[in-house]
């Protein structure tokens, strides 16, 4: 029997890639929270894991040659169980490359971006002295906007992001496009991104990965000491 993994986690857009994988590759794992509005990601023992002080991280107890593995960072964790499930990845070199690509595009444009977004159009103006920058504002939404054209574009053509296979890619993208929202975007002009989100956003193994620990998500619209820890640190 598969030792489970240790998930580390906290119900974010970042946190659901890794617990969404989990189950739709259906390897067992625990979870221990990361509560990153308590300051739970600056302890010690986490840092060990997660140097970065970021959730997600895993900890798999029969890692390469059967010794245990720590691993941070959400593409890497996803491509580590992506091998070692064998599933998700492609089932080809070419198509591994297009799993990949769209895998490192989310993490370096679509996560940075849309988070910048949240932060100055929902967060920057709660603050206890209130942050309204029109241009920060502006430039993220263009630009998570800019970048929402790119996906509808590839999905006007493929179902998946790199395809016609669900992969690692789509779970990456999915938790932070579902917040198109917050980021003060519209999908009236992108019909196959609302098809992708919709589609993929009923799948079973999504909805349970979205579901973990939904109930700990509080607002930190009003939570001044998680605005502190996460804001001005």
């Amino acid at each position: 029997m598969t030792a489970p993994i240790e998930l580390y986690y906290w119900p974010t857009p970042n946190g659901w890639k890794i617990s969404i994988a989990l189950e739709e590759m259906g390897l067992p794992y625990n979870l221990n929270l990361v509560n990153i509005g308590a300051g739970d990601q600056f302890k010690p023992d986490f840092l060990k894991i997660s140097p970065n002080n970021r959730m997600p991280a895993i900890v798999d107890p029969e890692g390469p040659d059967g010794e245990p593995i720590s691993i941070f960072e959400s593409g890497a964790i996803l491509q580590y169980l992506a091998r070692k499930s064998g599933k998700f990845y492609g089932s080809t070199e070419r198509e591994r490359v297009a799993v990949d690509q769209w895998l490192f595009w989310q993490v370096g444009g679509v996560g940075p971006m849309a988070g910048q977004a949240h932060h100055f159009l929902k967060y920057a103006p709660s603050l206890e002295v209130p942050q309204v920058l029109p241009y920060a504002q502006d430039r993220y939404r263009a630009e998570v906007g800019r970048l929402y054209g790119v996906l509808d574009q590839q999905l006007a053509d493929n179902r998946f992001v790199a395809g016609e296979f669900f992969s690692i890619a789509d779970m990456a993208l999915w938790g932070w496009c579902s917040g198109w929202k917050g980021q003060q975007q519209t999908l009236d002009d992108k019909p196959n991104m609302k098809r992708w989100l919709d589609e993929v956003g009923a799948r079973p193994g999504v909805q349970r990965g979205r579901a973990v620990a939904n109930e700990k998500r509080s607002n930190l619209q009003d939570d001044r000491k998680a605005q502190e820890l996460l804001f001005r640190r």
